[in-house]
């Protein structure tokens, strides 16, 4: 075995970028997968236009066979079948059931973007900004059939780099180190090199899953809130609010803002509905009404 390497029969099950940044780190380090799991593609936007999660674009890209099962437990036999070493997961969005969870000789090992067990569940990244934390992680944990509960193998902490930073920057910044983490952890799990670690019950925090509405502000927040708001919510679904204008009510997407010492919000950019994202001071020009 050269370099720390192992060769093993591996499955990748992912769905959005999260997951293809890791699949496309584990390709490039000889972990290239038998088969990738996604969900379905589903219709994005005002056109619902049918759009393919990332994971599919990466696995087509190397023409890795793929499966898009609407319940993953539809696929247990041909998992099964294919007798992997080893399951690998990264925001898949499914739970997945224990008989398929039992079927590799290495398990199942998760890629989460949170240092466990703070923040399981579906939003780790919008919770550390919206909480102001200063620093974040990510865990690589054994898989087993609750939400994020199994033994961590693997965490890694990050200093979260400025109050300035956004999800998307920062959901790119855990990508990378988590795929970094797993390249190490693979070897050192199948070689019996680690001991997995129980979370600690008591220190668990749940995250919730982000709905378009809870982009709504909320005008009667501290400022500081608001901001943390408005960054971790960008770019989906936006911190947004309504104006009048004529009459008529449109939707404000607030994409940049800073929170004075004295607890005021100073927007710095935003999008009106059906328009390109603008300064602050051009919006102004062309809404004389009192805006905000």
């Amino acid at each position: 075995m050269e370099n720390n390497k192992v060769n093993l029969k591996i499955i990748f099950i992912g769905t959005p970028e999260f997951g293809a940044i890791i699949l496309e780190e584990l390709i490039k380090n000889n972990y290239q997968p038998v088969l990738v799991i996604t969900n379905p593609d589903k219709p994005v936007g005002r056109r619902k236009i049918l759009t393919p999660p990332a994971v599919k674009l990466v696995s087509q890209k190397y023409k890795i066979h793929l499966e898009q099962p609407v319940r993953i437990k539809n696929l247990e036999l041909r998992i099964r079948n294919l007798k992997p070493d080893l399951i690998i997961c990264a925001a898949y969005g499914q739970i997945i059931p224990k008989e398929i969870l039992g079927i590799p000789k290495y398990g199942c090992l998760n890629v989460h973007p949170s240092l466990l067990p703070k923040y399981r569940g579906a939003s780790p990244i919008q919770a550390a900004i919206l909480n102001g934390d200063k620093k974040t992680g990510v865990t690589i944990m054994l898989m087993d059939e609750k939400m994020d509960h199994g033994p961590i193998l693997a965490q890694r902490e990050l200093e979260i780099p400025t109050t300035k930073i956004t999800y998307k920057k920062l959901h790119n910044k855990l990508a990378e180190i988590g795929a970094g983490l797993l390249i190490k952890t693979i070897p050192d799990w199948v070689n019996g090199k680690i001991k997995p670690k129980i979370q600690d019950e008591k220190m668990v925090i749940y995250t919730k899953i982000i709905k378009k509405e809870d982009g709504r502000i909320n005008w009667k927040k501290p400022a500081q809130e608001i901001e943390r708001q408005i960054r971790a919510f960008n770019p989906w679904p936006g911190a947004f609010t309504f104006i009048q204008k004529k009459g008529k009510k449109i939707r404000i997407k607030i994409c940049q803002a800073e929170a004075s010492k004295d607890n005021k919000l100073i927007i710095k950019k935003l999008q009106p509905e059906g328009k390109k994202p603008m300064n602050f001071e051009d919006f102004k020009k062309g809404y004389k009404e009192n805006i905000f």
